[in-house]
């Protein structure tokens, strides 16, 4: 039966969309010999979903297909089946733009949903995300971040248990590794192939007894931020994409952005039939006529055809639909180097399209590239022939910071080199020094089988020794205090000491019950992080543009540098030890003289409060003769493997 084409035009959106008293459909087949879609799927047996309807879309220019259908509803199931030409296959295939899919049974053999958008309830309208420069960023795995003890995996609704944890710490910012439907049980993320589709492990059943419990305890945290809010209701909780739209309507009542980890450079590792891949049903003895793909790996998938107008069309609809139907705040793009390297020019034209029409559709949202090796022209505007990114993720600092930890764990008498560190407090190959995200750990770094946990590193013995502790703290505070935006890793801010594996029953696992125990080096290394935050998040020195790498001391393991904002001041200066004994009447240079505030001592929080803490009495009278190129000096106290910041 050829389905109507009423409603249908050249804008009628891609994929599965309510409108009137039904649907449309239009979906990207340009090889195929027929398309259909197939609803009102009705349950057989306890696995097996037949379906009852079916109606032939009818072929559009341009490769398109398109069709309306009368009488569907949100949650309604439906399926495409594709016959490819002469020569190829026939058979189900899944909607790419499918909004959600359904859990029973579970990917690859489930069914695509129409969604409807405007069901859900919102509460973020009066939300704004920080300034970009301003941003503290928090990466977390959505699965293994926080798993309650009668779950599996975690969840999106797990998250949300977490929020009033994550505001206490002063992070402002959220980025959950990609969270796009994938193939495997168990995955970081980055082999996506449903990318209109939150995963469904990360969501909870409608069938499962804990969602009215999820849903009674999301509602009291929503009411006790405003009373005056509409709670959710079931209908607001139910289905995955309703769940991932909660978790990011609730960060931003919670005043915390939200920035998705999108792939698109590659997909899938194991595809599946029903996938994207091949969608139109040609012959599979040729990758470069998979549709979407080339032939070129990736990270066990396949390089997206960049050349193909359409393929970076899907991509940048991609976008749109999270900034705008999920409400998200930017994006943390993987691997741009690999678009622009196997895309050539088609891929730096990707690069290009997507950040000027994300800007224009919401310019508040941040753009962040993954890009090896950092280079400006990622973060240069493409008026000048940029790719248009808002900030890049920097290895400088990572690098520097984490080699001199390691150093510092060879003994008092080993060489550490605090000048690398201080010639990556900001970076050297930007021009706009705040656009590099800096970070010592995240997801790559410390994963199992790959780099150690700050704390590792720093004491191979015995992480929760007093050189682990101190050392781990100086880590954290040179990268919230240099010029950039900062990027925590999950359960750095209380010393996790374990690399991490994506996993749920891995032993590799966040340790939660060592806070809850109130394991004490944990719980003063979770104080310090919090007061940190609070410290840069006050301080608008930190923020800025503004710094000067003052003294370097690689024999006394110091390091001092100034912040402020150019044109209005907010002076800081900030004095960094990997030294394992104090300094005591250790001169230093002070851009002004006067009282200087000791706004910050990191030796205050071992044994909180450190009954034998080294410092500054609150603060030093800045009278000497100036020193280290700057007009005044004082002698100040630097405890062993410290930092210390003072305010004007």
């Amino acid at each position: 039966m050829p389905l109507s084409q009423e409603h249908i035009t050249p804008q009628t959106p891609m994929g599965a969309n309510l409108i009137a008293n039904g649907a449309t459909f239009r979906v990207w087949a340009p090889s195929a010999r027929e398309v259909r879609v197939l609803w009102n799927f009705e349950k057989s047996t306890e696995n097996t979903w037949n379906y009852t309807e079916s109606g032939e879309l009818q072929e559009l220019e341009g490769g398109m297909w398109g069709g309306f259908i009368p009488g569907l509803k949100h949650r309604d199931r439906y399926m495409f089946w594709v016959k490819g030409p002469s020569g190829g296959t026939e058979g189900l295939k899944r909607d790419p733009y499918a909004r959600d899919l359904t859990d029973d049974p579970m990917w690859p053999d489930c069914q695509c949903l129409v969604w409807d958008p405007k069901a859900f309830n919102w509460h973020d309208q009066g939300f704004k995300p920080p300034p970009f420069h301003e941003l503290t960023i928090y990466q977390f795995h959505v699965g293994t971040w926080y798993i309650p003890e009668n779950r599996n995996n975690g969840t999106f609704l797990d998250v949300i248990e977490k929020l009033p944890y994550l505001k206490a710490l002063g992070i402002n910012a959220i980025q959950p590794l990609p969270v796009v439907e994938f193939p495997t049980m168990f995955s970081l993320g980055y082999n996506g192939v449903d990318y209109f589709s939150p995963e469904t492990d990360y969501g909870v059943k409608d069938t499962d007894p804990d969602l009215t419990t999820y849903l009674t305890s999301v509602n009291q945290k929503l009411l006790a931020i405003n009373p005056s809010f509409q709670p959710y209701t079931l209908e607001d909780i139910q289905g995955t994409a309703n769940q991932l739209k909660m978790m990011i309507d609730m960060c931003h009542v919670y005043g915390i952005a939200v920035l998705l980890d999108v792939v698109y450079n590659h997909a899938g590792g194991d595809f599946g039939d029903r996938s994207i891949y091949f969608f139109d049903r040609q012959p599979d003895d040729n990758k470069n006529n998979s549709l979407y793909f080339t032939d070129r790996g990736w990270a066990g998938g396949l390089v997206f055809a960049f050349w193909n107008r359409n393929v970076k069309q899907f991509l940048i609809d991609n976008a749109l639909f999270y900034l705008t139907e999920y409400h998200c705040d930017g994006f943390r793009y993987d691997e741009v180097s690999v678009i622009k390297n196997e895309g050539g020019e088609h891929g730096w034209l990707f690069c290009k399209y997507v950040t000027d029409t994300c800007h224009h559709v919401k310019p508040e949202a941040i753009h962040i590239a993954e890009s090896w090796p950092v280079e400006e022209a990622i973060v240069r505007p493409t008026s000048q022939n940029g790719a248009g990114f808002d900030a890049t993720q920097n290895d400088g600092l990572r690098d520097a910071v984490r080699y001199a930890v390691s150093q510092a764990s060879q003994g008092a008498g080993a060489f550490v080199d605090m000048g690398r560190i201080g010639r990556e407090l900001a970076s050297p190959v930007l021009s706009d020094k705040w656009r590099a995200v800096q970070c010592s750990e995240n997801h790559d770094i410390v994963r199992k089988d790959r780099g150690l946990r700050i704390p590792r590193l720093a004491d191979g013995s015995n992480s929760h020794s007093w050189y682990a502790r101190s050392r781990s703290r100086v880590a954290l505070g040179l990268t919230l205090a240099a010029v950039g935006i900062p990027h925590i890793f999950m359960g750095q801010e209380f010393l996790e000491d374990k690399q991490w594996h994506d996993e749920p029953s891995s032993p590799l696992q966040i340790w939660w019950e060592g806070l809850a125990q109130g394991v004490k080096v944990m719980t003063d290394f979770l104080r310090f992080t919090q007061e940190l935050l609070g410290v840069r998040n006050r301080l608008q020195g930190l923020r800025g543009k503004g710094i000067n790498v003052f003294h370097v001391h690689n024999d006394n393991r110091i390091l001092a540098f100034h912040r402020w904002v150019p044109g209005h001041g907010h002076d800081v200066v900030v004095v960094a030890s990997l030294n394992e004994s104090s300094y005591f009447n250790y001169e230093i240079g002070f851009p002004i003289g006067g009282y200087w505030r000791e706004e910050f001592n990191s030796d205050v929080y071992d044994n909180w409060v450190n009954p034998w803490v080294s410092g500054n009495g609150g603060g030093v009278e800045v009278n000497g003769w100036g020193v280290h190129g700057l007009p005044a000096s004082a002698r100040i106290t630097i405890p062993a493997n410290s930092i210390v910041i003072f305010t004007k």
